[in-house]
């Protein structure tokens, strides 16, 4: 089945009762059971529910995945992935990180002796230095949040299971019309799903997917015990928004190359952060393991201070500031004090999140409206 079949058909099969094409809403806690553990397959919807499991049967479709598991939030499956650690572990990732991603490592799993070393992935050999016996993850996002870098999905994942240690890819940024790690090497997939697969700035929500059963079971014991699920309602939103997926991540590309051209030679413009130019950093492996170059890209503003950059930030009108990414309409967003404002200031720096960058979330609005938003706030 190709990608928009799956992104229309996966996991959905009309409803039994009715016949209702759309999977139903199973708005309900619990189960009727015949004679305890005599039951339909479901129990407490907690565990699992109709309307979840559908999107979850979909979402691992879409990244060539056997199983896949929905969360409350990209933060609930990023923790999920954590549980599977101990004291004494050791994480590889990234140095260019989502905000909350480093601020869950450092604050909360470092708390519980689990180590972070955070390093630049533009080539994948620097990776072998950090990895010793006790390595047991490779964290990585790619294109990273919000400087996209591009990390070689097929090298890392080598390296990984040289080390035996499990690699996960937060494919966010990406979304899966774009790029399935999973087929280059990776173990477990995570998005934000509130991201591009939702599509519609009205649901919070996370994934994992993966193909290793024994693994699926132990994250799925995660995910029951603590509890990060969903519930039906975003569930039926999130598949709704998957029915176009690939016509909007098309509209996506479309517009954020033409957005992407207009400001590399814009004179506000001091540095322009995205994959698709020939001569950005990783531009060629980012051709290799994705399918376009999406819609995100970040801009340095020339000789601007805070101030410049927060007047300017606040004069777009049809781009919104806010937090978020990946919905249908456009947003701007202050890395610094937003999105990575977690960061210490010098840490962040180090790989240019500096005060004076933006970064975009090219919607599918006409793009003639959009670049002339753009010329008016940046004038």
């Amino acid at each position: 089945m190709k990608f928009a079949t799956k992104a229309i058909h996966a996991g959905q099969e009309p409803d039994p009762t009715t016949g209702a094409i759309m999977t139903p809403i199973y708005q309900t806690s619990t189960y009727w059971q015949k004679t305890p553990g005599d039951n339909k397959g479901y129990e407490y919807s907690r565990g699992t529910n109709p309307t979840r499991k559908a999107l979850e049967d979909c979402l691992a479709a879409l990244e060539n995945a056997k199983f896949g598991l929905a969360f409350s939030s990209g933060m609930g499956a990023t923790d999920a992935v954590m549980k599977l650690l101990k004291p004494g572990d050791e994480v590889i990732t990234g140095d260019d990180l989502y905000g909350g991603s480093y601020r869950i490592f450092t604050k909360i799993f470092a708390n519980y002796g689990i180590k972070f070393h955070f390093v630049s992935f533009n080539n994948p050999e620097n990776v072998r230095s950090y990895i010793n016996d006790n390595t047991k993850l490779i964290w990585v996002e790619t294109p990273t949040n919000p400087t996209m870098q591009i990390v070689d999905i097929e090298a890392v994942g080598k390296i990984a299971k040289a080390a035996n240690a499990l690699f996960v890819v937060d494919n966010t940024f990406a979304s899966p019309y774009l790029q399935n790690p999973i087929d280059l090497g990776a173990d477990i997939v995570m998005h934000s799903v509130t991201k591009y697969i939702g599509g519609h700035s009205d649901v919070v929500m996370g994934a994992l997917m993966l193909n290793d059963e024994e693994l699926y079971k132990k994250l799925w014991f995660i995910y029951n015990a603590c509890g990060a699920t969903p519930g039906p309602q975003d569930a039926f939103l999130v598949l709704r928004g998957i029915k176009t997926l690939h016509l909007r991540m098309k509209a996506h590309c479309e517009n954020g190359r033409k957005v992407a051209e207009y400001l590399k030679s814009h004179p506000r413009v001091a540095k322009i952060y995205w994959p698709g130019f020939e001569d950005a950093p990783g531009h060629e492996v980012a051709k290799k393991q994705m399918r376009d170059f999406g819609g995100m890209i970040s801009i340095t503003l020339k000789d601007a201070t805070l101030e410049d950059t927060f007047r300017i930030a606040g004069s777009f009108k049809v781009f919104s500031l806010a937090e978020s990414l990946g919905g249908v309409e456009s947003l701007i967003n202050h890395p610094a004090t937003m999105t990575h404002g977690s960061i210490p200031k010098e840490v962040r720096e180090k790989v240019g999140v500096v005060d004076s960058l933006l970064r975009l979330s090219v919607g599918v609005e006409d793009i003639d409206d959009l670049l002339e938003d753009l010329e008016q706030a940046l004038a």
